[in-house]
C-alpha cells in the first residue's frame, strides 16, 4: 500500500486509520474477483484505501452518495461544517471535494462517483459486486435499506461491510448493529471478527 498519509490527513472525515488500512486488504482480495460499491462517500477517505486497491487489480468502486451530508451534519447539528455548505444554494455539498481527492490521489479512472439516494440508483442496479461497505446514513431505516437493496448484488465470496459497529450501547448508536444483526441471523454470510468498528460478513458461496 502506498498511500501518502499526509495528503490523507487533509481529507475530512471519520474513519479511523487502523480501518482505513483493513479495508484496503479486503478490497485488495476482493476486487480481483470485481467491483467494489461504497455508500456514503463523504469527502473520499474511505474512496482513497478502497479504490486505491482496485487500482492495483484494474477494478472499480463505485461511490455511491447524494453528497448533502447526513442528518447530524446539518446546520444546528451536531457535525456540522461551515467549509461544506454552498453558500449559493444554502445546502451541504461535498462533491466538490470528494472529486478534488480523486484527483489529488490520481483516482479519477478508478473511483466512479454516483450522486445520488441509495434506494434510488439500486432499484436500477444489475451488476455483481464483490464488496459493499455500507456508511451512509446511520438512522435505522436508512441503514436497512441501504442492506436490503444492495446486499441481493453481493457476489458468492464477497463482502458486505458495515461501518460503526457498537455491541456496547455506550460506545456508539445501535442502528447499524441491529441491521447488522440481522444480516448475521440471514445465515447467509460467514461473520468475521470485528475490527475496531467494522463488522465484517462474507458471502458464503
Amino acid at each position: 500500500m502506498n498511500i501518502d498519509k499526509i495528503k490523507i490527513d487533509k481529507i475530512k472525515g471519520f474513519l479511523d486509520e487502523r480501518e482505513s488500512e483493513y479495508l484496503y486488504e479486503l478490497a485488495l482480495k476482493a476486487s480481483k474477483k470485481g467491483p467494489c460499491l461504497e455508500i456514503g462517500s463523504y469527502c473520499g477517505k474511505s474512496a482513497v484505501y478502497i479504490g486505491g486497491a482496485c487500482k492495483e487489480n484494474n477494478a472499480v468502486l463505485f461511490s455511491l452518495d447524494h453528497h448533502r451530508g447526513s442528518e447530524e451534519q446539518q446546520p444546528g447539528q451536531e457535525y456540522f461544517d461551515p467549509d461544506l455548505l454552498n453558500e449559493q444554494t444554502g445546502l451541504i455539498d461535498t462533491l466538490p471535494l470528494f472529486r478534488h481527492t480523486l484527483a489529488v490521489f490520481a483516482l479519477e479512472d478508478t473511483v466512479i462517483p454516483i450522486v445520488g439516494r441509495s434506494e434510488t440508483i439500486g432499484r436500477a442496479w444489475q451488476t455483481p459486486l464483490s464488496l459493499i461497505f455500507i456508511d451512509g446514513s446511520h438512522a435505522y431505516e436508512s441503514v436497512l435499506k441501504d442492506y436490503q437493496i444492495w446486499s441481493k448484488h453481493l457476489m458468492p465470496g464477497g463482502y458486505l461491510v458495515f461501518h460503526d459497529i457498537f455491541p456496547d450501547p455506550e460506545k456508539g448508536g445501535q442502528a447499524p448493529y441491529r441491521v447488522y444483526q440481522l444480516a448475521v441471523a440471514s445465515r447467509q454470510y460467514e461473520e468475521l471478527p470485528l475490527f475496531v468498528s467494522l463488522g465484517i460478513l462474507k458471502r458464503k458461496k
